[in-house]
Parts: structure tokens; sequence; C-alpha cells
């Protein structure tokens, strides 16, 4: 079973990718991934008892949000799309499961 964890900023804005963010963390849970999630505001010690990201994080806080794998550093600086995530934890899913804008897209015809 793979292990996904996610250290963030100490959320002070509205990010509008974060609500696809979490449909996609919880996706993942479907197929076995343990996901946990750090915020810098609400658990520094979080990110100091990871090496990884310890050392990440001496480059900046622009580093996060920071995506861990298995205890691998894997992504920075940005929300992972689906398709990103579900190749950094080795998921073969259906296309249809990797794109969920264009699954919930509406298939009706422009009025004209």
């Amino acid at each position: 079973m793979k292990t996904l964890a996610v250290f963030e900023h100490a959320m002070t804005f509205f990010n509008p990718a974060l609500a696809q963010f979490a449909a996609d963390l919880k996706w993942l849970e479907k197929y076995g991934t343990t996901i946990s999630r750090h915020n810098f505001g609400k658990e520094p010690e979080a990110f100091a008892d990871n090496p990884a990201v310890a050392r990440e994080m001496e480059a900046g806080m622009n580093r996060l949000p920071m995506i861990v794998v298995d205890d691998h550093v894997v992504f920075t600086g940005k929300y992972p799309s689906r398709e990103q995530l579900a190749k950094a934890l080795g998921i073969e899913a259906p296309p249809e499961e990797l794109s969920p804008d264009k699954a919930l897209a509406c298939p009706c015809k422009p009025w004209i």
C-alpha cells in the first residue's frame, strides 16, 4: 500500500484548485492509498520531523505545497493533477477517471 503526505501552507486565502485536489485525494483512497495532510500553521513539527521535507524547506516556503509519496518528495510548489498523482503512485485507472473535469463537462450543444 502506498502512502501520500501533503505538506501545505498555513491557509489564509481561498484557492479554487483545492476543491479539485481534495476530490483527487478522495479518489486515491479508492485505490488503497493512505493519505495524510499537514498544515504548516498547525503542525510545524510534521515538517521538521520529515527529513526530506525539512531539506526542501531550506529552499523556502515557495516549495509548498509539497507532495511526498513513500517518503520521497515527488511534487513541490503546486498541486498536481489527478493524472500526475496516479502516475507517481503507479495507479493504472481508466482514462475517464484520470480527467474528472472532462467527465463533468456538459455534453450539451450551445444555443444557436
